[in-house]
């Protein structure tokens, strides 16, 4: 979730400058093992990346739940509570059901009002619904009676069998509720969303793999949205705002995902940079089965390859940085101009990978693998379903956004990933060599566990599966302290000092030998001569 995505993109400016997040998802039948598979970046300037737990828990008859909005703490009000809660742990519950959004604001009139918010409507229904399905009725039947109190949002949700989008924005200040549609993505398919309205066209008859509210079209009818057939309606064009942003800002990021994985993407180039053509559509099939490494790793994606690769323009200076710092807007002689917005970004709070496996030991049935900070350089350490700890690397209290801790994963992150974004090219081959070898490390021992743990008790797994958590959260981070001292000791002023054996090379009398001088790459040089080469030129003195 995020304390973020919830401004208006109704400019390229409020879409690119915002806190935008991106959900990516598989279905079973679309992954190596069966796994229904969610994502999820929540990106934000003001966020701390920790991992919340909430156990379950019994309530008496009239008990109530104090909401408060998911952005800002402030008190909204509160419900009646149920008579049972579900453990949670961050996006996802016991039951192996998962939660992710992201927001796209839609037409600022219909901001709604209401008690429950919708990273409230989250969690509250992380406790309150075993499955996908439950999960959407009991999401909608929150804001119906309580009224919605946010913009408009996209949610993945998914258990082990199914995966939905549902996507959902409020009525205004006059009515109360919201409209939203929700559809099944085929278990062959592949989905996501990115800041954008992504539902045009749905089955109104299909009700097995189709929900919507009963006003979806004759709201936007009333409001003066729609005028057509409702075979024709479109949620997204009725609700959302269109603009450049909307699209190479947010589209693009799902585009990303269908074309490293499906044939025939560049069909979709004209609609992510230009609005034209066809729609990109809400689901396409892989063209092999992806597996929650795949995923983790589209996770880290900042177009690589394509046309949009954020390492080939001069922006990303002489160390090919796929990084912009924000506003990724900016004007020159009144022209507008924007850098792109990828998945992978420096200001993640934190992201996951979902995996969720019926076929699984209960225990495992639901694998959070987490991570906090960059994406593109963190560990993800698997948080399993049953757990009842957080590991102390992702505690909350454990540092915060204005206190460093040096045992806290988002700070230590942050060491690693800020040194790399001065000198990309030269030192992520050293950070691959580490976070590849914990990741592999971390895998092999899932595998091992998967094997291991049905002929456990549940609690002997459960202790287990904690403990199991809470070593790679502390070999991680303790690994990642080392890695970002030996960064800042290889390249520091602009040197890289020579290594051999695996140590910083010394001379027979102990003495640091001297470090090469990289220097910057020929663009960057030409770039210098092309602004001011005759200032620069070496005389020929004779």
């Amino acid at each position: 979730m995020n304390r973020l995505c919830a401004t208006v993109l109704a400019t390229i400016i409020g879409i690119l400058s915002a806190s935008p997040c991106t959900s990516l998802i598989a279905g079973r039948a679309a992954t190596t093992d069966g796994s229904t598979m969610i994502t999820y970046a929540a990106d934000s300037h003001t966020l701390y990346g920790d991992l919340d737990s909430q156990p379950g828990a019994d309530y008496p008859d009239g008990a109530m739940r104090k909401v408060y909005d998911w952005d800002s703490g402030r008190y909204l009000g509160e419900i009646p509570q149920v008579s049972h809660t579900y453990a949670t742990i961050g996006n996802m519950n016991e039951h192996g059901l998962a939660i992710s959004e992201s927001t796209w604001g839609g037409r600022p009139e219909l901001a709604g009002k209401g008690i429950i918010d919708y990273g409230s409507l989250i969690y509250i229904t992380l406790q309150r619904a075993k499955t996908a399905r439950e999960a959407i009725k009991v999401m909608t039947d929150l804001v119906a009676q309580h009224g919605y109190a946010s913009e408009g949002e996209s949610f993945s949700i998914a258990d082990p069998a199914e995966a939905w989008i549902m996507e959902m924005i409020g009525k205004g200040p006059d009515e109360k509720g919201a409209v939203w549609v929700a559809i099944r993505v085929p278990d062959d398919c592949i989905s996501g969303h990115a800041n954008h309205s992504r539902i045009h066209q749905f089955p109104l008859k299909d009700k097995k793999n189709c929900l919507y509210s009963p006003d979806v079209i004759s709201f936007a009818r009333k409001k003066g949205y729609f005028n057509g057939k409702d075979s024709d309606f479109s949620f997204s064009r009725a609700y959302a705002v269109y603009d450049a942003g909307a699209l190479r800002g947010c589209d693009a990021r799902v585009w990303a995902y269908y074309n490293k994985f499906a044939p025939g993407m560049d069909a979709y180039i004209p609609w992510i940079m230009e609005g034209k053509g066809d729609v990109l559509p809400l689901w396409v099939k892989p063209a092999k089965k992806l597996s929650a490494h795949d995923l983790k790793w589209m996770m880290r994606d900042h177009f690589e390859g394509t046309h949009l690769d954020m390492s080939n323009d001069i922006g990303a200076g002489p160390y090919k940085v796929p990084y912009r710092w924000r506003p990724l807007t900016f004007k020159v002689d009144s022209v507008e101009y924007t850098h792109e917005r990828a998945i992978a970004t420096q200001q993640t709070g934190f992201s996951f990978v979902a995996q969720l496996n019926q076929n699984a030991p209960a225990p495992m049935r639901g694998i959070l693998w987490y991570g906090v900070d960059d994406a593109n350089t963190c560990v993800y350490v698997p948080i399993y379903s049953c757990v009842t700890k957080v590991p102390h690397e992702f505690a909350r209290g454990n540092g915060d956004l204005y206190n460093i801790s040096w045992d806290a994963a988002f700070w230590v992150n942050n060491y690693v990933a800020n040194q790399a974004y001065n000198r990309y090219s030269q030192m992520i081959e050293d950070i691959r060599r580490v976070q590849l070898a914990e990741e592999d490390t971390i895998a092999r021992e899932v595998e091992l566990l998967l094997t291991e743990v049905p002929s456990w008790d549940d609690r002997t797994a459960r202790d287990f599966l904690n403990d199991h958590s809470a070593l790679a959260s502390r070999r991680y981070v303790k690994r990642y302290k080392a890695l970002g001292d030996y960064l800042f000791v290889k390249y520091l002023d602009g040197n890289i000092k020579k290594e051999k054996d695996g140590k910083f090379e010394s001379n027979p009398d102990g003495v640091p030998v001297y470090p090469a001088f990289p220097g910057y790459d020929e663009k960057y040089y030409r770039s210098i001569v092309n602004d001011k080469g005759d200032h620069f030129r070496v005389p020929d003195i004779k």
